[in-house]
């Protein structure tokens, strides 16, 4: 499950994502240069091989570990891409392209938004879309929507099979959140799955707060959202968090959680691009970041390490839930303050960013009767076991042809 918004203005277009994946599903922020091709040349996304293009352009992305593609990224020439699983009656391949290898495709191959869209549309129907998608369930499928955004304008790019529904934005905001929106497609949706992903509640509360978005900040706060007056996160039995755009698992039937966050400010000024690179916006910090300009973040997978940024970030928010969500005043005080400097576009601001990690990644649970309801503790256990076990999906090269 995800949430991914734009808001189209007079002077530029702000992008936000939240990736909601598998909780034990890290995943991988990634620089890629531009590169020329041979003619004639192949490449191979996650689960099928395609013609290359002649040029591939310089982005940055945020992707699953073990896939080719991803969730969300921006590329040199100001576009930004997120895609979302929706859920419909419609023809996948067995091996297809993935929703997140059309993700990246587009950014490889695109110039504006609308180039972005039709790079997706021209390989749904050479090549049409499928192949296994989820990290613990080898079965899962899905169709896939896509908000695509450049300088001026984005677009709604909903796809069922390689069939393909668009609308432009060119101005105010539009928010996706796994239900289709857009005619001839939305009747073809399948309303259970939907309704149990919470997409129209997500959605709605996704576009109200994004009406107020102006700068990055707004855009986080929107991100790490857990509900009107709710602090932090309301879980049910059945789907977790997923009732709001920060997602924590704990769900029997979803137990998705906020695997990666994005913002990217795209104006003719400039453009600014930011992202977690770990899970749970609410307790993390979005570092800057610069296409061309690449950090070293570790090579997570599903099993946990102390290395990579993803595993050392999830060590204090499993601490965090495990405590029943009880932090010292001091926690949000330096979070707030390190954000501030690092939106504010302090030089330093990735170093501030670990300088933060490395102060809590060792938060250790408060001996206080505030704990997680015991049905809570059991399924986060199971994914502790899990975590300590090797992965389900071996770690990938993002440059893997």
């Amino acid at each position: 499950m995800c949430d991914t918004f734009v808001v189209v203005g007079p002077q530029g277009v702000v992008f936000g994502k939240n990736s909601d994946r598998d909780p034990n599903e890290a995943q991988q922020l990634e620089w890629l240069p531009s590169r020329e091709h041979a003619d004639g040349s192949t490449l191979q996304c996650t689960w099928t091989r395609i013609p290359q293009a002649r040029r591939s352009n310089a982005l940055v992305l945020s992707r699953p570990y073990w896939m080719w593609g991803a969730e969300m990224g921006a590329n040199e020439h100001g576009v930004a891409i997120g895609n979302e699983a929706v859920f419909a009656r419609g023809r996948l391949e067995e091996n297809g392209l993935t929703g997140m290898d059309l993700v990246r495709l587009a950014l490889e191959r695109s110039d504006t938004a609308e180039a972005g869209m039709t790079v997706i549309r021209e390989l749904l129907a050479a090549h049409g879309q499928g192949g296994r998608a989820g990290y613990a369930r080898a079965d899962f499928q899905y169709h896939n929507s896509f908000l695509i955004a450049d300088r001026r304008e984005a677009w709604i790019l909903e796809t069922v099979g390689r069939d393909c529904a668009s609308r432009r934005i060119s101005a105010g905001v539009a928010a996706i959140s796994n239900a289709l929106q857009l005619p001839p497609l939305r009747s073809r949706g399948r309303r259970l799955h939907t309704l149990l992903a919470r997409a129209s509640s997500r959605s709605s509360r996704v576009e109200r707060l994004a009406a107020g978005v102006q700068t990055a900040a707004d855009a986080a706060r929107v991100l790490s959202d857990h509900g009107d007056g709710a602090p932090t996160p309301r879980f049910s039995r059945l789907t977790g968090a997923l009732a709001a755009p920060c997602v924590h698992a704990g769900g029997w039937l979803a137990a998705a959680q906020t695997t990666g966050s994005w913002i990217s400010e795209l104006s003719a000024q400039g453009d600014r691009h930011w992202a977690t690179g770990t899970s749970s916006p609410c307790l993390s910090v979005f570092r800057p970041l610069r296409i061309g300009r690449p950090q070293h973040t570790g090579t997570p997978t599903g099993q946990r390490d102390t290395q990579s940024l993803w595993w050392r970030h999830e060590k204090l928010h499993r601490a965090v839930l495990a405590s029943g969500w009880t932090l010292p005043p001091s926690f949000h005080a330096d979070r707030e303050r390190v954000q501030r400097a690092i939106f504010a576009g302090s030089d330093d601001g990735w170093i501030l960013a670990e300088d933060w990690l490395e102060r809590w990644e060792n938060f250790s649970s408060p001996q206080t009767g505030k704990r997680p309801p015991r049905w809570l503790a059991r399924l986060w256990k199971t994914l502790e076991a899990q975590a300590a076990e090797p992965p389900l999906m071996p770690w990938r090269s993002p440059t893997a042809d």
